[in-house]
């Protein structure tokens, strides 16, 4: 779940017709039946653009990071910035928080397009890093976190302990770059620039699914296991792990859906991009539009939602980090 360090290029150079995409945006509003939603919380000038969103396990806090290489962490109640630090050379392509034992403070691992892991204290010290062999271009992590994943330029993925020390590696995999990778303890997932998706356990060779219509820019596994699910342009991609037979979803996104997650009721929390930077909240099984939120101003990056299920958090091209308080699950919708 995380945006390649060109992006920004893409999206900057549509600037000059952002009027245009303004009144397409404005022409589809009218014609929507659900009116959106505004954000509790809107955070200007977070960074020049952002690319990846991780929230606390305590969901006290949620950590922004940017084109620059920087990081930033914001108080989710109220907005307010927490702390900052340069992190990385070029685009930040991954954040996890860890795991905290008790007596711990709040700790972070980053990836960018350097190449290059770290882990911080929530105050930006750093406490460990480690160098990879090719730009870091998606991150992810086992449920337990017991192994970081990284998927590269090169095509190639990576498994590493918290110490730093590989794992695994599936080199070769993708021909193009990794643009997407999921776990959930028991596989793994990717997708590539080249187009091609891969499910896998961590002994076993990678399989291949069925193609997608479009590149599947986000991964993710069901809850039960039996499918992975991922996105593209306007569409919903849900693969049934058994046969890798693949199912596509239509939504009301009028661009590519770059980023998916679960919130704790089992709905969708999805943003998109290119010719539109909608914000939606959709049914897992139907993709049907259960709620519009405030769509960003360019090309939406990612969504967090935090683990007590309380808020939701974005990111865009338009250097924006939006919060929204959630309803509690069950409530009304």
């Amino acid at each position: 779940m995380t945006t390649f360090h060109t992006t920004k290029y893409a999206c900057s150079s549509r600037l000059a017709i952002a009027g245009v995409w303004l009144a397409l945006s404005l022409s589809l509003l009218g014609c929507q039946s659900k009116p959106e939603r505004p954000a509790d919380l809107i955070i200007s000038d977070a960074h020049g653009g952002g690319s990846v969103l991780a929230t606390s396990p305590d969901s006290t806090l949620v950590a922004s990071g940017g084109w620059a290489g920087r990081i930033r962490l914001w108080r989710l109640e109220s907005g307010q910035r927490y702390a900052g630090w340069n992190a990385h050379k070029g685009n930040v392509t991954g954040l996890i928080f860890l795991r905290a034992q008790p007596g711990q403070t709040q700790r972070l691992l980053s990836s960018g397009y350097d190449g290059r892991i770290a882990i911080w204290s929530a105050t930006g010290r750093l406490l460990s890093e480690w160098q990879t062999l090719s730009p870091i271009t998606a991150l992810t992590a086992t449920p337990d976190q017991s192994l970081f994943i990284s998927g590269h330029k090169d095509g190639s993925v990576r498994a590493w302990n918290p110490d730093g020390e590989s794992v695994a590696a599936w080199t070769n995999l993708h021909g193009d770059y990794v643009r997407a990778l999921a776990s959930d303890g028991e596989r793994l997932a990717s997708s590539g620039g080249d187009g091609a998706v891969f499910a896998w356990r961590v002994d076993t060779p990678p399989l291949r699914l069925d193609a997608p219509p479009s590149d599947a820019r986000t991964l993710l596994f069901s809850d039960d296991g039996s499918n992975l699910l991922g996105a593209g342009w306007f569409r919903l991609f849900r693969w049934h792990l058994s046969d890798g037979h693949l199912d596509t979803i239509a939504t009301e996104h009028q661009g590519i859906i770059n980023d998916l997650a679960y919130l704790n009721d089992g709905r969708l929390a999805s943003i998109s991009r290119q010719t539109d930077s909608a914000v939606l909240i959709l049914e897992a099984g139907s993709g049907r539009t259960l709620e519009r939120l405030q769509q960003h101003d360019l090309c939406g990056t990612s969504v967090s939602p935090s683990p007590d299920g309380r808020y939701l958090t974005t990111s865009s091209d338009d250097a924006s980090v939006r919060i929204w308080q959630l309803p509690p699950a069950g409530a009304a919708h």
